[in-house]
């Protein structure tokens, strides 16, 4: 290896320029040079450079050098910068290591009397992620604050999660819960919004009342939209923000409730209500059981609707079952219908998480109530529909809501259930004129609810 030894290379033309290689040509500085601008140690050739010291990052208080960059990690506790003694030319820079300025300011204190900004005193770096330079001027400035950064420049951290059964649909994953188990978060975003996640609660529906009953209330309804998961979501929006930490969110998912039985002679009992489904804050209330008919004296009283998420229908004209009970806003369902007292004795439907059930008349039992509609799992499906009444002789069977609600008993066929997972209320059952059939005179179960969660993932 050949060496040339020489104190200095200049042009040979007055003002000329020297070129050092060619293209493609490297250039090795051995450890422990220093490359000088002006008696500074600064870069080669760069006016303003610093020499960042990636390999001792500061954690406590310490006296900087000129032509020096250093990471400030206050983390753990705010400490001080010392400026060196400053001459015309220095330079010195320091950054937010962790991005704790905010919680643990840095104080930057000059040398002596020295001033920074022309003020004989320290300074206080307190924003999150903020970058200086200081470049030291004359005695009458000092250090002067060439540059300030307060952008916070990091890659985005997404919400990780276990629990349910997981899809994704886009820059999103779902976490569907058809059963009871845990939302379990092990990374948050370093982003506030992504932590905001969009959810799906639905309760189980009540179940349908027998011998010419009423349909059972929907299972209540609550949802809310994130900003940054796109879908579109149902009218009911709105239930309230949640964002996620980390830590596990155990998830309640409500049975449907039990169909009213009946056994012969003229054996008549009645429904259950569906039950609650629950995640984090927000609580859906399992739909009121339809109402199971009788005969004062002889059986016991018609009974009115019973209240719930959704209301269950009732018979004979007594008080229907409330919806969005107890209430929250917006409204998680609604009230179910009343019966008619008369010849056919038409049962009402129960109530749906949009709307309240339908009416009965002398030939038809009252309609579930609709349900809501939502992509949140990526498709539109509708939700917590009320179940169908019944009646009595001619009485055509309610249908119901949205067809996620059981539909009511006819002569020729029994209740349907409400749909698995998708909340909506039991048809009640029918009472035939003539020859006991107790298949069509029980009540049908509701269905049983669901969470889904959903959040941006990438």
């Amino acid at each position: 290896m050949s060496e040339i030894k020489v104190n200095k290379i200049s042009p040979r033309a007055a003002c000329g320029t020297t070129q050092l290689g060619d293209s493609g040509d490297t250039f090795t500085i051995p450890a422990g040079a220093t490359i000088t601008n002006n008696g500074t140690a600064n870069g080669f050739g760069a006016t303003g450079a610093v020499n960042w010291q990636t390999g001792s990052i500061k954690t406590s208080t310490f006296t900087a050098a000129s032509g020096e960059g250093y990471f400030a990690d206050t983390s753990s506790s705010a400490f001080t910068m010392n400026l060196p003694a400053g001459t015309a030319g220095n330079i010195v820079s320091v950054v937010d290591y962790t991005n704790t300025f905010q919680n643990n300011a840095l104080t930057i204190t000059p040398n002596g009397s020295q001033k920074i900004g022309g003020v004989a005193a320290s300074f206080a770096a307190n924003t999150e992620g903020q970058s200086l330079t200081f470049v030291y001027v004359d005695d009458t400035e000092g250090w002067k604050n060439v540059q300030d950064s307060t952008s916070n420049a990091t890659g985005q951290l997404f919400v990780t999660a276990t629990g349910g059964t997981i899809t994704t649909c886009g820059n999103c994953k779902i976490h569907t819960f058809t059963g009871p188990g845990t939302f379990c978060v092990s990374q948050i975003s370093n982003i506030p919004t992504n932590n905001q996640v969009s959810y799906m609660v639905v309760a189980g529906g009540g179940g349908g009342g027998s011998v010419r009953a009423a349909g059972g209330g929907a299972g209540g309804f609550r949802e809310d939209k994130s900003p940054t998961t796109p879908y579109t979501a149902s009218p009911l929006d709105g239930a309230g923000d949640i964002s996620v930490t980390a830590t596990g969110f155990p998830i309640t998912v409500g049975a449907g409730g039990s169909g009213a039985p009946f056994s012969p002679p003229d054996n008549r009992g009645l429904a259950t209500a569906g039950s609650n489904s629950v995640f984090s804050t927000i609580t859906s209330t399992g739909g009121g059981r339809g109402a199971t008919d009788g005969t004062p004296g002889a059986f016991p009283a018609p009974e009115g609707g019973q209240p719930g998420g959704s209301g269950g229908g009732s018979v004979d004209a007594q008080p229907v079952g409330t919806g969005n009970t107890p209430p929250v806003n917006p409204s998680q369902g609604n009230s179910g219908s009343s019966g008619t007292n008369t010849t056919n004795y038409g049962a009402g439907g129960g109530g749906g998480a949009t709307a309240a059930g339908g009416a009965s008349s002398t030939s038809v039992g009252g309609a579930g109530g609709a349900g809501a509609t939502t992509s949140i799992s990526g498709s539109p499906l509708a939700y917590a529909g009320g179940g169908g009444g019944s009646g009595f002789q001619c009485i055509t069977a309610g249908a119901g809501g949205s067809s996620v609600g059981g539909n009511g008993a006819t002569a020729g066929g029994a209740a349907t259930a409400g749909t698995a997972n998708r909340g909506g209320g039991g048809g009640g059952g029918f009472y035939p004129n003539s020859s006991l059939n107790p298949s069509v005179i029980v009540g049908a179960a509701g269905g049983s609810g669901i969470v889904i969660i959903r959040y941006k993932y990438q």
